[in-house]
């Protein structure tokens, strides 16, 4: 039964790192911080693989907080 329990277990949770991560770049965006600039804090490089942080740069809320050119720019600066 606990193999069935943790199939579901996605739907309990109180969020991935990527999503309050996501929460915290829009927040700081909207202090005026470029997203370069929000990518390269501790918090982000911490919780954040690169290959996580590619997919955060994908992730409908940041596509709609930034311009394109914008989130090309910081893809290619992920290493």
């Amino acid at each position: 039964m606990s193999g069935f329990k943790n199939i579901f277990s996605f739907l309990f949770s109180k969020g991935s790192a990527e999503e309050h991560v996501a929460r915290y770049v829009i927040r700081e965006h909207e202090r005026g911080r470029s997203l370069s600039e929000i990518l390269e804090d501790k918090y982000v490089q911490n919780r954040l693989t690169p290959e996580q942080q590619r997919r955060l740069l994908d992730r409908p809320e940041i596509l709609h907080a930034f311009s394109g050119d914008t989130i090309e720019a910081a893809k290619a600066s992920v290493s």
